[in-house]
């Protein structure tokens, strides 16, 4: 799945991975959409973000 970045936060959705590529300051997602996954979870700690691209900057 392709995401875009966008120069401003996906409002409502809260991300504290500061090491993420898509995270903004004050814990924002600048992902356009985002995919979590599996499909079958039961509870949170069995989901994960598949949005996730390491951050390379800095």
């Amino acid at each position: 799945m392709k995401v875009q970045k966008m120069n401003h936060p996906n409002e409502g959705i809260k991300c504290v991975v500061n090491t993420c590529h898509y995270y903004m300051n004050g814990d924002y997602c600048a992902a356009e959409k985002v995919e979590i996954q599996p499909r079958n979870a039961m509870d949170s700690n069995q989901t994960d973000c598949a949005t996730f691209v390491p951050n390379v900057e800095g």
